[in-house]
């Protein structure tokens, strides 16, 4: 790495922590997209898979623009601690549903993370004056936004699938129904 200025050398620290883990969730997803049966939430994950893909390769050089370069070597640690974590992956859970929707947590887990780190990427780019990063950290916090906002919606919709799977329908009862009854007692009193 060249002798990089304070400034320069905080922003290249935060862009490679950045980079470790969009590499390291590369090799997560690639496994969830593997076990995922579900057709919409499998295509999201691919279309995410892209997208991380794509951050990694523009983190990655704005990380070589600010001078930075040997932080890339996260890349290898990230993978592989994804990659074994991917068989504990596999065995989670009871069923098919409550997987993916452990997966799923994972990722919404992961998301939030990720929006952190460029949401703090994105304020010191600012505070510095590096435009140029600060609008890439910004573009990409809004995507892992984006993908979060649809994991909150796999993750209630997967939960009801664990719910119709593994709880017998007799000890499963709608919200209303509970409220509508708990109302008709107290009102008879």
């Amino acid at each position: 790495m060249a002798d990089l200025n304070e400034r320069d050398a905080k922003l290249v620290q935060y862009l490679g922590e950045a980079y470790g883990k969009e590499k390291e969730l590369e090799t997560s997803l690639e496994a969830h997209i593997a076990m995922t049966t579900k057709a919409p939430y499998k295509k999201r994950l691919k279309a995410h898979l892209k997208e991380t893909k794509a951050h990694a390769k523009a983190v990655e050089r704005r990380i070589k623009k600010l001078g930075g370069g040997g932080q890339l070597t996260q890349t290898a640690v990230g993978k592989v601690m994804a990659a074994a974590k991917g068989p504990l992956h596999m065995v989670r859970g009871n069923g098919e549903q409550e997987k993916m929707l452990k997966n799923a947590k994972t990722e919404y887990f992961n998301e939030h993370e990720e929006i952190a780190t460029y949401l703090a990427i994105e304020t010191l780019a600012e505070k510095v004056g590096d435009r140029e990063t600060a609008k890439l950290a910004r573009g990409i916090r809004r995507e892992e936004e984006r993908m979060a906002k649809f994991l909150e919606g796999q993750i209630k919709s997967l939960t009801g699938a664990v719910v119709s799977e593994e709880v017998p329908r007799a000890q499963r009862r709608p919200a209303k129904a509970k409220r509508a009854r708990k109302r008709a007692r107290s009102s008879s009193r």
